[in-house]
């Protein structure tokens, strides 16, 4: 299914997974509440204007039912140069969509999407990295029937994804066509791979840490991607009461990831990912 051959590239990719406070897979909010309490306009205003004082482009993950519910937002997100990619509608894992269901959010997506903004799609990242090449292997074709041209949901990392996976982009074959796969950016170590690329990871391990495997990708001709949710800029946005241990690894520490990001935005080179796919094909 996937192709040894690697790409080459000397920027970098920050991507943001649009969804709400509440958006946390396995957990429903009541429709009213959460529509009451929907921070995303706020937190992702934060995320934008991060961006553009660091010049930088990124891409934006962004979920069906979000920007029905929001739909100036996607458009203020295009018209500050940004790249609009798929998350979905519903939020729900993968794992738990029937092909069929599957095929159907990301179409209703994709078309409400270039809808709002004239552009349609042609990146996807599952929920919680939800796709497998095992357990969802019918939906990487599913994704090139479609005309998306990458993905970004496969994770080298235990638990929720294979640690033995690669960690560099490389290509995945299918009956219907290839896409491009980005993986997160994760630090080798003997103990295994650190998920320093966003999320707990990226607040918790020391910045010197994440600058270094930027760097070392950087020197392999690799793009480091890193990841972020609204709310990780929104730090008196509420919060889920999940556990303490749910809790940790959701949320991280509470503080805003938004001085360790501005940093990297600061010190590295950033490209949307539709660009960098372009240039691999361009030289392919």
């Amino acid at each position: 299914m996937s192709s040894n051959r690697q790409p080459v590239a000397t920027c970098h990719a920050i991507t943001v997974d649009v969804e709400d406070w509440y958006h946390v897979c396995s957990h429903d909010l009541p429709a009213k509440r959460a529509l009451d309490q929907a921070r995303v306009d706020v937190a992702t205003a934060a995320v934008l204007d991060l961006l553009r004082s660091c010049g930088v482009r990124g891409t934006f993950f962004m979920l069906g039912s979000v920007a029905q519910q929001h739909p100036d937002l996607a458009p203020r997100i295009t018209a500050a140069g940004h790249e609009l990619a798929s998350h979905g509608w519903s939020h729900r894992l993968v794992t738990e969509l029937t092909p069929e269901e599957f095929s159907c959010e990301l179409e209703r997506t994709a078309e409400l999407l270039e809808h709002q903004t004239g552009q349609r799609p042609i990146g996807f990242r599952a929920p919680r990295w939800s796709l497998c090449r095992k357990q969802t292997p019918w939906a990487f074709e599913l994704l090139a029937q479609q005309g998306y041209r990458y993905d970004s949901s496969l994770t080298p990392l235990a638990l929720i994804g294979d640690p033995r996976g690669p960690r560099e982009p490389h290509r995945i074959i299918t009956a219907a066509g290839s896409l491009w796969e980005f993986p997160p950016l994760v630090t080798p170590t003997l103990f295994g791979n650190l998920p320093v690329g966003g999320g707990w990871g990226f607040r918790f391990f020391p910045g010197r840490l994440i600058n270094r495997t930027m760097q070392s990708c950087q020197q392999q001709g690799q793009p480091g991607v890193l990841f972020v949710h609204p709310r990780e800029l929104d730090p008196q946005g509420p919060r889920l009461p999940l556990g303490i241990l749910r809790e940790f690894v959701t949320y991280g520490p509470r503080s805003s990831a938004a001085g360790r990001l501005k940093a990297l935005l600061q010190g590295f080179d950033f490209k949307p990912m539709g660009e960098l796919v372009d240039t691999w094909q361009t030289a392919s």
